[in-house]
């Protein structure tokens, strides 16, 4: 079997991820626009089990060691119907893998089971006000207090930011950096809004004010901790190239069904050469988006880390394929693409962000060209 090839188990929970999106098809608009975990959607997800792909065996997963190609087979199918539903599922993994990882027993024992059957929302609190791609700058801080630990700051931008019960929160700590897990109810920490974003999303901006945690909530090695958060992009950021992958097909399905339906000098759309040859180079970019996606995700199971310049590589293929992907679309459907609540004007907006999370395309470039400046290939 080739590594970007789908195996049986593989295409289970394919099949399992596309019945859930047909589910929240009807309502999938309305979750889209919600920057609160839509009802509709966590039930979905809370009866198909999925987030069980997110966490060890141990606590409720599937497997003692994450499979990124099968959260990014899921992805892909839920970012098909809703942007909303792919990032109640992305997240409760990126949220909690640092958990997961770098947790003591007690603490994962506690906390992960329920994320596996999204009894309890996770979140990652790393961005601050002043502090994006650049995360060795941070100036939250971390410091022993007593027999616990005090958090002190700010972070800006959180997914699930006031919908999650607990953040895994990165911070300085002397010359290192350090992790700490904070429970949402913790004194101290207060939760507002976040901004509203072209594509609606569930955004929170958090302060810690001397909130001080059990020394248990600490997670991985004291001032050692960057490379736990480096762990979570490395196994996370190839499955947002699978939400692409699901956005930019959903985006050429709805072109296509307009350019075979309609008609125009007296001929369908796509009998029109510049048309039909569109949607050709988006369906050419779509699969090319997928199979890069899918090899990627099958390296990273092993070891994420040394993977990462492929996740990297998938990520910046696949959200920039997407964004013309979408782009093609929308010029096909000519005035229909424009319409205000159409799908195709939702997936254009949600296809904007892809290429700023998670590792925006310049930075993830910019360090692909340095790998390549040593001799990486």
């Amino acid at each position: 079997m080739q590594l970007f090839d789908l195996g049986s188990r593989h295409r289970e929970i394919q099949v399992t991820a596309r019945s859930v999106a047909a589910r929240v098809e009807e309502f999938a608009a309305e979750a889209d626009e919600c920057t609160e975990p839509h009802p509709g959607v966590l039930a979905a997800l809370r009866e198909s089990g999925l987030a069980c792909l997110v966490v060890p065996a141990a606590y409720g997963g599937e497997s003692e060691i994450l499979d990124p190609l099968a959260i990014a087979v899921v992805r892909e199918a839920l970012m098909y119907s809703s942007a909303h539903l792919d990032s109640m599922f992305g997240m409760q993994g990126v949220g909690s893998y640092s958990l997961a990882v770098g947790g003591g027993d007690d603490l994962r024992a506690r906390w992960l089971p329920r994320v596996a059957r999204l009894e309890a929302i996770a979140g990652l609190a790393l961005t601050e006000p002043g502090i994006g791609s650049d995360l060795r700058g941070v100036t939250t801080t971390v410091e022993a207090a007593g027999e616990g630990v005090r958090v002190n700051g700010r972070k800006s931008f959180i997914t699930n930011g006031g919908a999650a019960d607990f953040y895994c929160v990165l911070g300085k700590e002397g010359d290192g950096y350090s992790m700490v897990l904070v429970p949402a109810d913790a004194p101290g920490l207060t939760v507002a809004p976040g901004s509203e974003l072209i594509a609606p999303h569930i955004l929170g901006e958090l302060e810690f004010a001397d909130v001080i945690v059990p020394e248990d909530h600490r997670l991985g090695v004291p001032g050692k901790a960057f490379a736990l958060m480096l762990q979570t992009l490395a196994v996370f950021r190839v499955t947002v190239a699978g939400s692409a992958v699901g956005l930019a097909q959903a985006a050429l399905d709805e072109a296509v069904r307009h350019a075979t339906t309609r008609e125009q000098f007296g001929k369908p759309l796509m009998a029109l050469g510049a048309v039909s040859q569109n949607l050709a180079l988006s369906w050419t970019e779509v699969e090319s988006a997928r199979a890069v996606t899918y090899r990627a995700a099958a390296l990273a199971r092993t070891d994420p880390l040394a993977s990462l310049d492929r996740s990297s590589i998938a990520k910046v293929a696949a959200t920039e394929a997407a964004g013309r992907v979408v782009d093609r679309s929308v010029q096909v459907m000519g005035r229909f693409g424009l319409v205000r609540g159409s799908k195709i004007e939702r997936l254009y907006r949600n296809a904007r962000p892809l290429r700023v999370y998670e590792g925006a395309t310049e930075v993830l470039l910019d360090s692909l060209g340095r790998r390549l400046s040593k001799g990486a290939s």
